[in-house]
């Protein structure tokens, strides 16, 4: 898995924080609005999230930790495609009475 250069992590979460607090002072005006959003998709790319507040946690873990232990609990953490398999359990599919 490629990650992104701390420094540039850095860069792009200190412009999402400034222009989050922009946006939260002046709610109402549109061109802080829409910067803040192009802030935080950038930094869902650069992170690799989908939610801009998941990708701003990603980047503060990553900056907080080695790349080695960033990339340990991001293997841990629960994959949000997983499936779990469902219908019966599989000894019942192999009992010799369902035969």
């Amino acid at each position: 898995m490629l990650l992104p250069a701390k420094a540039e992590v850095a860069r792009h979460l200190r412009r999402y924080r400034a222009w989050e607090r922009a946006m939260l002072a002046s709610p109402a005006d549109r061109d802080v609005r829409a910067t803040f959003e192009d802030s935080g998709y950038t930094l869902c790319v650069l992170m690799g999230k989908r939610c801009a507040r998941e990708a701003a946690e990603a980047a503060e873990r990553y900056l907080r930790s080695s790349v080695v232990a960033y990339l340990q609990e991001q293997s841990d953490l629960p994959r949000a495609g997983a499936v779990a398999r469902r219908g019966p359990p599989r000894s019942a599919e192999r009992s010799p009475a369902g035969r």
